[in-house]
């Protein structure tokens, strides 16, 4: 992977995508971040800093059956869960990234692949990522919006450096309105 030198602190530019997409037809859920982590763009994995909550409150909420870790990221598959992020060739703190240069970019991109896969639900998760997306100021829960009929949530970062704004409550909602969908 060519990357090259510092936007800010530990952001990390690069001329492919820094994690690999984790799309596939029949998806139920993508879950889409602002950016890689620099642990995770370490380690190949989403969600790989071992303050993130992504992998406990997935089981926790009953969105997977098993808790993973966060180098078994492909078997979400299995559960009909995607991954992705709004910026791919970046990674780092949300507030180290340029995403204003890069938000139409990166919103087309995000649109084009919901199009493609026709997920039921689209769940951005931080309000970061979902409000770089969507525009406006903006609330975790579902979001008035929609890309055709795939429903849009904004869920708490579960990121360590969020912990002050960690509300697990928001996930269990949402895992019951995906448990709730009619969807086969």
């Amino acid at each position: 992977m060519d990357r090259a030198h510092r936007l800010g602190k530990s952001v990390i530019r690069s001329a492919v995508d820094v994690l690999e997409e984790l799309l596939a037809p029949r998806l139920k859920i993508i879950f889409c971040g602002t950016a890689a982590g620099t642990a995770s763009a370490k380690a190949q994995s989403y969600y790989a800093h071992h303050q993130n909550k992504f992998w406990k409150i997935l089981f926790e909420t009953g969105l997977t059956p098993v808790k993973l870790e966060s180098r078994q990221f492909r078997d979400l598959t299995n559960f009909r869960i995607g991954l992705t992020d709004l910026l791919k060739h970046h990674a780092g703190m949300d507030h180290e990234l340029p995403l204003r240069q890069m938000r139409d970019a990166a919103r087309t991109r995000l649109r084009l692949s919901v199009e493609k896969y026709q997920p039921e639900f689209l769940a951005f998760t931080s309000i970061k990522a979902g409000t770089e997306f969507l525009g406006g100021t903006r609330q975790c829960g579902e979001q008035i919006e929609k890309i055709a009929d795939t429903k849009i949530w904004i869920v708490p970062s579960t990121s360590g450096a969020a912990n002050g704004h960690w509300k697990p409550a928001v996930w269990h909602q949402f895992a019951d309105a995906v448990r709730e969908s009619q969807t086969v």
